[in-house]
């Protein structure tokens, strides 16, 4: 055994150039930890104590509150000899609160821990359950990790702990507890008993050092007791309502136009300085100036469709901001330059900056039509058509038949839909991705159980496959028309079979030849799939109001 070694451990050198260490406020900080191995045994517990508290906080380097402290509790006590019994919120009437609370069931219910309430709804913070963080979420959209909840530790951000402080007027002091044991005693490792109490600013601890007289392989040990404070954030930049001082926002230049020696012209997005109809900011250039940007300004929100929807004529993001966009054009997408400046965050406003091009062309006509003369105008784009017509479908089945002809999505499988579109380039990826979808919207979800009742008892063992059940239902209930739209979800399926879901070979190469593949881009194909499959959801309509699928008997379940 190394006795310099074994004498730094014991010093906890390591651990006091830890807790003196110059936070950040982006860093996370320990805040709790328990720890317990055979030569060491460290504790790290939090709590809040008024700021009127703190010189007498740090005379003493005792703990003021321990494990399973925090939660509800009475004082009994006697006033002129009457019995008084006080109920307290925290369980002391010294004002100290918990920041970290343990919960104990006895061995009932197993333990864990938390974070105090008024903390997590005073940064309105979401509980990922599966990952046990806590996520705060600015007015952007923009998500922020800021506690982590460990088996043993937890880490809570600084940022967002001294603008709670700010507001609390409170300090938080992270107490310590390190014990280091050693199987040497202290005289062979050159040490003597006892030790000191130290300060340093908001930092006070005592370090000791003695040896020990029970049963076991350790000899000598040495404890570090103490705790740091740390201070509040003035309460301008807490954060919170009527205290911070509101940042003005932030605008970007776009591109609006080309000079006549083809350099660009830009102008700032701040709507105060546009011009409008009402005579604001002469000669400036106007609100309703359009902007011009690449498809795949839209790619961003496509991927994160549980924040983000990206619809007819409009974007949203939650329910925190939305911008109206004119997405009726094959290769680019459009919005008014003042919009752009009073709808997006900044962030937001750098992303579309990246995709701006100068000006191609016009607005559409079913964009002007809808923001400038108020007539209601029907999308001509195919994915627009799409969600449309899917819906009219869904409330025609409930409507006539009672049960769905494309049974409804699960949640899981909610992106699909919101998914397609024509996509912005022509990657393979973002190509068979599309396929899945459309794959799984209308094939994997025709409703066999109920197409199965349309079908003579005789026929329902020899047709196992949804789409067959489909075309045999439309054939013996008379239905016309329906052989281009069988051969077009078979054409999917086996493109979804062979290309996709798994390794392409040579009969992808034959379904490739059949769709185009090889001789359009992989953008003009899709878009003729999803023009197809818009002709498909409309024929389905036109069946149901038929009344040709209606049937007396109940719906079954789907068969798996």
């Amino acid at each position: 055994m190394n006795i310099e070694s074994e004498r730094e451990r014991l010093s906890q050198a390591k651990f006091l150039l830890w807790i003196r260490n110059q936070m950040e406020l982006g860093e996370m900080v320990t805040v709790y930890w328990s720890e317990i191995e055979n030569q060491h045994n460290y504790g790290v517990y939090p709590v809040l104590i008024p700021t009127s508290k703190i010189e007498e906080s740090l005379s003493d380097p005792s703990w003021h509150s321990t494990y399973g402290d925090g939660s509800p509790g009475t004082v009994q006590y006697y006033r002129e000899g009457e019995e008084k019994i006080e109920y307290l919120r925290f369980g002391n009437d010294e004002g100290l609160e918990p920041l970290v609370i343990d919960r104990y069931f006895d061995g009932v219910r197993p333990t864990y821990k938390e974070l105090g309430e008024e903390f997590r709804l005073f940064h309105h913070l979401y509980h990922d359950r599966k990952e046990d963080q806590y996520i705060k979420i600015d007015g952007d959209g923009n998500e922020c990790i800021v506690a982590v909840v460990e088996a043993n530790r937890i880490q809570i951000r600084l940022k967002e702990i001294r603008q709670f402080l700010a507001i609390k007027e409170m300090h938080l002091a992270i107490q310590f507890d390190c014990r280091e044991y050693s199987m040497q005693q202290l005289n062979q490792l050159g040490l003597e008993a006892g030790g000191s109490d130290s300060r340093d600013k908001l930092l006070c601890w005592s370090l000791y050092y003695g040896d020990l007289d029970s049963i076991g392989r350790n000899r000598a040990f040495s404890r570090l007791l103490g705790k740091r404070l740390i201070a509040p954030l003035p309460k301008e930049k807490s954060g919170f309502w009527a205290f911070a001082v509101e940042e003005p926002k932030k605008y970007v230049d776009f591109i609006i136009g080309v000079d006549e020696n083809g350099d660009e012209i830009t102008q700032n997005a701040n709507p105060s300085r546009l011009g409008d109809y009402f005579g604001g900011n002469p000669g400036a250039p106007h609100y309703l100036t359009p902007v011009h940007f690449r498809k795949q300004v839209l790619d961003k929100y496509y991927q994160q469709p549980t924040k983000y929807s990206v619809q007819d004529n409009i974007l949203r993001c939650a329910s925190l901001w939305h911008l109206y966009i004119d997405n009726h054009h094959e290769d680019q997408v459009c919005a008014w330059l003042g919009d752009l400046g009073r709808d997006l965050p900044y962030q937001e406003q750098l992303h579309w900056r990246s995709c701006n091009i100068p000006p191609v062309g016009s607005m559409s006509e079913t964009f002007i039509r809808r923001q400038m003369l108020c007539q209601p105008t029907p999308s001509d784009r195919p994915e627009h058509e799409f969600s449309c017509l899917y819906e009219r479908l869904s409330a025609a089945c409930d409507e006539i038949l009672g049960w769905q002809l494309l049974r409804p999505l699960a949640e899981e499988d909610r992106h699909c839909l919101q998914a397609i579109r024509v996509p912005s380039s022509d990657e393979q990826k973002d190509f068979d991705g599309l396929v899945l979808a459309l794959t799984k919207i209308l094939v994997d979800s025709l409703n066999e159980g109920e197409l199965t009742k349309l079908l003579p008892k005789e026929d329902c063992d020899d047709i196992k496959k949804g789409i067959s059940r489909l075309e045999k239902v439309c054939r013996i209930h008379g239905a016309t028309g329906y052989e281009e739209h069988i051969k077009f979800l078979r054409r999917i399926r086996n493109l979804r079979s062979e290309g996709i879901a798994h390794r392409k070979g040579s009969n992808y190469r034959k379904i490739a030849q059949e769709l185009g593949i090889d001789s359009q881009s992989l953008r003009t194909v899709f878009r003729g799939m999803l023009v197809k499959s818009t002709h498909l959801l409309q024929f389905l309509e036109g069946v149901v109001r038929s009344g040709a699928l209606k049937t007396d008997a109940g719906p079954v379940e789907d068969e798996a």
